[in-house]
């Protein structure tokens, strides 16, 4: 499924298109979910949705796709890690997500959203660990709604953009945070400058 095929998508179905793309990243859907929550603030600019109805949809299919690999391994225990070995390149992504809880713990959560793949498969070892879900939910939810303002803000301002940004963040993983925080201040900045030229005309 390609960005142009979410794009259609929520162009017919919707909010709903929107969240479903997201939670299906759980099940390993063929596009970075940055590109999703990209195309969420690019429609939103579209005004093909409307913008904090967009943005409260994406978030929520973020936290909600996250939550179901940790209720998984809560419930399922090592079996659903067993299982998630057996799709085809994931074990690296087991031990990277195995060394991040190693070395920091619960804030290992915060470090895997801006790790693709990492960020799917750390919810289920946290819930193999029986981490308490008000200690989950409060890390998880707090930085998805970090990392949802900022990629959601990407797609509003920088839209045309989305497949090279979203390439590269998939590609760069540690480094994607750095280049996005600078997106968002440019526009910030390109936001403001727009403004007062529009408030004080030469």
């Amino acid at each position: 499924m390609s960005m142009h095929s979410i794009f259609d998508a929520i162009h017919h179905f919707g909010y709903f298109a929107l969240f479903l793309s997201l939670w299906l990243g759980i099940v390993g859907m063929p596009i970075p979910d940055e590109v999703v929550v990209m195309t969420g603030g690019m429609v939103g600019s579209l005004h093909l949705l409307q913008t904090v109805p967009a943005y409260i949809t994406t978030y929520l299919g973020v936290v909600s796709g996250l939550s179901l690999g940790y209720i998984l391994g809560r419930v399922m225990g090592p079996l659903v890690i067993d299982r998630l070995r057996k799709k085809q390149k994931i074990e690296p992504y087991i031990q990277k997500s195995d060394w991040l809880l190693e070395k920091y713990g619960a804030y290992a959560l915060v470090i895997s959203y801006f790790l693709p793949v990492v960020r799917h498969v750390l919810p289920y070892l946290v819930g193999v660990n029986k981490m308490p879900f008000y200690k989950y939910s409060m890390i998880s939810y707090s930085t998805g709604l970090l990392w949802t303002t900022i990629y959601f803000t990407i797609g509003y301002f920088f839209g045309d953009n989305i497949e090279l940004i979203g390439n590269n963040v998939y590609r760069y993983g540690y480094f994607a945070l750095t280049t996005a925080v600078i997106f968002i201040i440019g526009a910030v900045i390109l936001q403001t400058i727009r403004k007062k030229k529009k408030v004080c005309p030469e």
